[in-house]
């Protein structure tokens, strides 16, 4: 029988970490995959392959739309090749898999792929598709499953035209309609793909804006830009059926004045968040305690109930964030060697990769009104910069609140270009507590997008924006 210091089961972003973590940290470690390539969701079919999707789709809206105002004109029609542009996503998602192994191997850490199934609470037995099982002993076990694309109780995946998003990074065609359900990260960046494409895009969603869990200015101003790029909007609908009739996909739903919205389209992507997967895991062989939600109970020192299981990522509480479960696996890695690291929560950025992108940290506006803090706002428009005249990327803004009494930064909220990048500068600030005067008076560059990032902070600071 194998014996380790810890076993990881799961290779996400958070389980490769927290094995890789642990190897640079003197233990013997070795890490359980399910599947035939490492990454879990992230690298297979989530964050990687979406963005590569992302960006094939955003060169061929510039090509048709905006090329010749540039001076750049193109003999002949712009045509997509949807079966390379997936060719060329699946290149992307090999070479970043295969980097996952090659960091395994460096660090020697043993990779065992079958199904991690707990014999007890230092057993693990890994059942692989073909030939036997085997099975490893570890002091101590990372639970890093993951999760897998929810549903509705009523809508049967049929994962040709009624999808998740793990089908909808593998169409053999563009949709003529696609019917998305639910207005969150994965359906929005998934609908901008095909609306860019050519596909007509209607988005139904329950709660009364998209991007709920974001500041509402960001949900408001991602909504309008969506919208002048002709997609469809049905907010504050309740979908009570999804069924289909040969090439067909009809979705009811109840609409907000008492009637009842009838959509028709080819593809229905159903996108209404994840769910955590312990599948085939046995944790109660092990005793370990999961939820009413399918969480896997932890404490803040992400310990399971059983003292040697730990558990991190999209299986235990918090947003589903690869980035948060790559710190959730450092953290627990250097608890393991003694160690006393850290999380703040509040200051894990959220991001949603369309065009604009958006961005967060914080506190948003109306959380801060729901807690009774007094806050002050400053806000600036990304057309008010050279940058972003220069390159036709004049939606957006950067919106920061600070605590209007000291003047630290509660929130950064922004729509733009490059703000998933642009976002890191407010996550620095505010883990050193940083006051918006602080940031109004760092020197940036000139003419980036960052400028934005200053003169929201000079407006925030005493309403003294220098470009507006």
């Amino acid at each position: 029988m194998s014996q380790f210091d810890v076993a990881v089961i799961g290779s996400g972003p958070g389980g490769y970490v927290a094995a890789i973590r642990c190897a640079q940290l003197g233990m013997k470690t070795a890490i359980v995959e399910k599947y035939s390539t490492l990454g879990g969701t992230c690298l297979n079919v989530g964050c990687i392959p979406s963005k590569a999707l992302l960006d094939s789709s955003h060169h061929y809206e510039d090509a048709v739309k905006h090329f010749e105002e540039h001076g750049i004109e193109i003999p002949g029609e712009v045509k997509v090749n949807l079966e390379k542009m997936i060719s060329r996503k699946q290149g992307v998602v090999d070479q970043t898999t295969k980097g996952i192994q090659f960091l395994m191997d460096k660090n020697k850490i043993e990779v065992f792929q079958g199904t991690g199934s707990f014999k007890d609470a230092t057993h693990i037995e890994v059942t692989p598709s073909k030939g036997k099982s085997t099975t490893l002993e570890a002091k101590n076990i990372i639970i890093a499953t993951g999760s897998k694309p929810a549903s509705l109780p009523f809508i049967t995946l049929d994962k040709e035209r009624i999808i998740t998003s793990t089908e909808a990074l593998e169409l053999k065609e563009i949709p003529k309609h696609m019917i998305i359900i639910g207005g969150g990260v994965i359906g929005l960046e998934l609908g901008q793909v095909y609306s860019r494409l050519g596909a007509d895009v209607s988005v139904v969603e329950f709660m009364d804006r998209i991007i709920p869990g974001m500041d509402g200015a960001l949900s408001k101003e991602l909504m309008r830009v969506l919208k002048k790029q002709k997609v469809k909007f049905y907010l504050s609908h309740k979908v009570k059926s999804v069924k289909r009739k040969g090439k067909t996909v009809t979705v009811i739903a109840d609409d907000p004045k008492g009637g009842e919205l009838s959509l028709e389209g080819d593809y229905c992507l159903v996108s209404v968040g994840r769910r955590p997967y312990t599948d085939g895991l046995n944790a109660e062989a092990a005793g370990v305690k999961v939820d009413d939600k399918g969480r896997i109970e932890v404490n803040d020192h992400l310990q399971t109930n059983v003292s040697n299981i730990y558990a991190i990522g999209d299986v235990v509480r918090g947003a589903m964030l690869a980035h948060k479960a790559e710190e959730e696996g450092t953290m627990v890695a250097e608890i393991l060697a003694g160690q006393k690291p850290h999380i703040d929560y509040n200051l894990i950025p959220n991001v949603v990769y369309t065009w604009p992108e958006v961005a967060s940290v914080g506190k948003t506006e109306e959380q801060l009104k729901e807690s009774g803090i007094a806050y002050k706002s400053g806000q600036f428009p990304m057309r008010a910069l050279g940058r972003a005249r220069a390159s036709m990327d004049i939606d957006g803004f950067v919106k920061i609140l600070a605590d209007k009494n000291t003047d630290e930064v509660l929130g950064v909220h922004m729509i733009g270009a490059r703000c998933a990048d642009l976002i890191t500068e407010a996550v620095t600030a505010m883990e050193f507590r940083a006051s918006a005067e602080d940031i109004s008076r760092m020197s940036h560059a000139h003419p980036t997008y960052a400028e934005a990032v200053k003169e929201a902070a000079l407006a925030a600071t005493a309403d003294r924006a220098l470009h507006v």
